[in-house]
């Protein structure tokens, strides 16, 4: 089947057509026209601010009038991955759609449904005819994925909403209530650059399930950057000198490869003993990893590497640096309070760059992760800076939206949903902050895999989401 044939229509149509424009973050000029003009050929008021947000009003239907004034709110960015294998140029390519069995995906990319399919809802419903729904505001951000900074730069008095709805959850049965604030930790230095010695030696790291920093976080997914680093402080022994190493990617993503180059003076002794190691990696994620691959393999190079002493201050940064779960709450169970992703490991030319994404719910423990990793690295020479820091979203259990939004998910569906608070990070802490009483909630379609090349969405789960939120609509509380 094609994508075009599946229900609802509407909303597949608007996804395909906002996927065939290039979004990255950072580089969403094509798709803020899109939208722009999306809600000028509507006869909207349309208006795009200072950093980019696109924002479309539409009154209430009939009927409809008394109600609160609502928000709906999603990102126009998509986190950019592919595989190896696969040629494919996001600044200036659409995605590749197809229908796989109950899954929408994308070939060899990611397929943007993390936020798209919530632009492409709000896009429905500001150009349908026939779903009741009260004052209107479509928020449409940028750069959410890298930054926030859309969010950031919303200021007070642009949004007279009295509710948000957030469409940027990925599992059907949640209500999100909450969401973790985070921190980009960056650790950086210069060294100077030698002539290596002995064999060179290229590690490679790859097929790596990857997937998203916040909501996989607690998954046990292999981290390349990390793996690779187990590798390299093997090395120490051989008095291994680095010449350059590419790992990871964004911040959000946990690493699915990595690739080292450097040189060993005792190489037949590494390779004995880099040989056992991967035999124990691949033990140890057998389970999880079905794909992981390792190569190990001498080669040739004429490239200048760092000594020995400052190659072991680099390794010693990469392994000392906490990846993964770093604090569970105690408040809500089995929920992440604090983690962090070692997402990038940059080493060219002699200069190094790492580069983290601290979260936590809980904003004293979001700068305890940070602080450690600046311990780590500052202990081992590498200059540290702090950027992007975004706040948590508190929950508000007891809001009316949340009460009602629980109400219609049973009457529905015939089951409670779950009320919970997330890892990831959504854009509602940043906005709640300029607007301390707007109500919020979030909620989306089950995707999977997102922030990797096998994201995908589930084709029932959209139709659900669907129903679901025309009820939410049509049910919005009166005005008080």
């Amino acid at each position: 089947m094609e994508y075009s044939q599946l229900e609802p229509k509407a909303i597949w149509k608007n996804f395909a057509a906002l996927n065939s424009v290039p979004r990255p973050s950072k580089k969403e000029e094509k798709v803020i026209k899109f939208i722009k003009e999306f809600g000028e050929n509507l006869g909207l008021p349309t208006t795009v601010d200072a950093v980019g947000n696109v924002i479309i009003t539409k009154p209430a239907t009939t009927g409809m009038e008394n109600r609160q004034p609502i928000v709906l709110q999603s990102h126009l960015d998509m986190v950019c991955q592919k595989n190896n294998d696969v040629d494919f140029d996001f600044e200036t390519q659409g995605i590749q759609m197809f229908v796989d069995g109950d899954w929408v995906r994308a070939r060899g990319t990611t397929l943007g449904a993390d936020n798209g399919l919530g632009v492409a809802t709000i896009m429905s419903i500001l150009e349908s005819n026939d779903i009741a729904h009260p004052d209107l505001e479509a928020l449409f951000t940028i750069d959410e994925e890298t930054g926030m900074t859309g969010a950031l730069a919303l200021k007070p008095g642009q949004l007279n909403g009295k509710i948000l709805l957030n469409l940027d959850t990925e599992e059907d049965d949640e209500i999100d209530i909450g969401c973790a604030g985070g921190v980009d930790v960056t650790a950086s230095a210069k060294f100077t650059l030698v002539e290596g010695k002995g064999q060179t030696f290229q590690i490679e790291i790859k097929g790596l399930q990857g997937g998203h920093s916040g909501m996989d976080i607690h998954k046990g997914f292999g981290n390349a950057n990390k793996i690779l680093g187990r590798f390299l402080f093997l090395g120490l022994e051989n008095q291994i000198q680095l010449i350059s190493i590419d790992g990871g990617g964004l911040r959000n993503a946990i690493p699915r490869e990595a690739v080292a180059l450097f040189s060993a003076e005792n190489p037949e002794a590494f390779l004995k003993n880099a040989d056992r190691l991967k035999t124990d990696i691949l033990e140890e994620f057998a389970t999880l990893e079905k794909d992981l691959i390792i190569n190990i393999e001498k080669t040739d190079s004429s490239e200048k590497a760092i000594n020995f002493d400052d190659s072991k201050k680099i390794i010693f940064a990469i392994n000392a640096a906490h990846n993964g779960v770093f604090r569970m709450s105690p408040e809500v169970e089995g929920l992440v309070e604090a983690s962090n992703n070692v997402a990038r490991v940059e080493l060219k030319n002699g200069e190094i760059r790492i580069l983290n994404l601290s979260r936590s719910s809980v904003e004293s423990t979001k700068w305890e992760v940070a602080n450690q990793l600046k311990s780590s690295f500052e202990s081992n020479g590498l200059k540290t800076e702090f950027g992007g820091s975004y706040p948590g979203w508190k929950p508000k259990p007891d809001a009316e939206i949340i009460h009602l939004m629980t109400a219609l998910y049973e009457t529905n569906f015939g089951e409670k949903p779950m009320v919970v608070a997330c890892h990831a990070g959504l854009e509602c802490g940043i906005i709640g902050a300029n607007y301390p009483e707007m109500e919020m909630v979030s909620f989306g379609p089950t995707i999977k895999g997102a922030h990797s090349p096998d994201e995908r969405a589930n084709i029932a789960s959209v139709q659900k989401f669907w129903k679901f939120t025309q009820d939410i609509l049509k049910n919005i509380p009166l005005k008080n």
